[in-house]
């Protein structure tokens, strides 16, 4: 498919809107000081909360950050700035360090508030572009977050500006993640909803076919066999002598047998069942279950306990949670 000159002139501007920003973003690692290493530090020994304050665009920032701290083990609360002094204060306590977000660093709204935090006695980090701003002279840490140009044609839109303090929010967030040693079930127990967190959660136990798990001896006959397989809906069957797995019998394995034998009259479980199958124990992640019915080419799983049976695992359930 051909471009026209239209489509060919939104794609350049798409495409110099990145070389921008990706510069911009390049040249944040030349502007990080001892001051960051400072600012990360005090965060991780406080016994507080960091507020986190902005307005405008960088508002919209500062609740992107909350959301990134919060998640990665940093409590972090998000209060607007015009809304801090007209009551808001209020949500700053005594251990708590406040992050405040600034473009210009010399809005109206943060040469009110400032002042007002310090009073309380908190600790100030500016995440500013401007080094010559109010909000650079009042707070403890400084954090240059310094562009040369908007993507914005006019120079006048956040764009560069706003990418630039984001980028900063998830150093400092991703700094305190890896100096508390913040693991993968550390982040399960703050992402518990969706795919990602049930993947780090989510256990074959919790989801596995238990009360009515498909189970023949293997003298059933055939018949039997057939019946329990259709009965029961996943496909196949798990093959049990004194509480033992001795094997599996599927839909594919009774095709099979249908091809081979003519008289079926005679067929016992053992005849057609395949042997050692696959199996993985109920307390193992679902997303390993999954992992594993990859590897093999399989759609289910006999789940262990010990070594007795205590279920199945089916794809199908794995889909229902999401996991894929």
């Amino acid at each position: 498919m051909a471009f026209t000159k239209e489509d060919k002139n939104i794609l350049d501007i798409a495409k110099q809107t990145i070389q921008i920003e990706r510069k911009a973003v390049a040249h944040l690692e030349q502007l990080l000081d001892q001051d960051f290493v400072d600012a990360v530090k005090y965060i991780l020994q406080s016994k507080g909360r960091v507020i986190v304050t902005g307005i405008g665009k960088s508002a919209n920032i500062a609740t992107k950050i909350v959301a990134t701290l919060n998640s990665t083990g940093t409590p972090a609360v998000f209060m607007h700035a015009a809304d801090a002094i007209h009551g808001d204060l209020g949500n700053i306590q005594k251990d708590d360090t406040v992050l405040c977000i600034s473009k210009s660093g010399n809005t109206p709204e943060i040469k009110v508030l400032l002042p007002l935090i310090k009073n309380y006695g908190n600790k100030i980090i500016g995440l500013t572009g401007n080094s010559d701003s109010y909000l650079k002279q009042q707070a403890d840490f400084f954090i240059n977050s310094f562009v040369e140009k908007e993507a914005c044609p006019n120079n006048l839109a956040p764009t560069s500006s706003t990418t630039a303090q984001l980028v900063l929010g998830d150093a400092l967030a991703v700094a305190l993640l890896q100096l508390r040693h913040f693991t993968s079930d550390d982040f399960a127990k703050y992402h518990p909803g969706g795919a990602l967190g049930k993947k780090l959660y989510l256990r074959v136990k919790d989801i596995m076919q238990e009360k009515d798990k498909p189970i023949v001896s293997p003298h059933t006959d055939i018949k039997k066999v057939i019946i329990e397989i259709s009965s029961k809906r996943l496909g196949m069957t798990a093959v049990v002598e004194e509480d033992k797995i001795v094997g599996i019998i599927t839909d594919g394995d009774l095709r099979r047998m249908l091809e081979t034998h003519i008289n079926i009259e005679q067929i016992k479980a053992k005849d057609i069942m395949s042997s050692h199958p696959k199996t993985i124990a109920q307390e193992e992640l679902a997303v390993v279950a999954l992992q594993q019915m990859e590897q093999c080419n399989i759609t289910q799983l006999l789940v262990v306990s010990d070594t007795q049976y205590a279920g199945v695992v089916h794809l199908h359930d794995l889909l229902k949670e999401g996991i894929l």
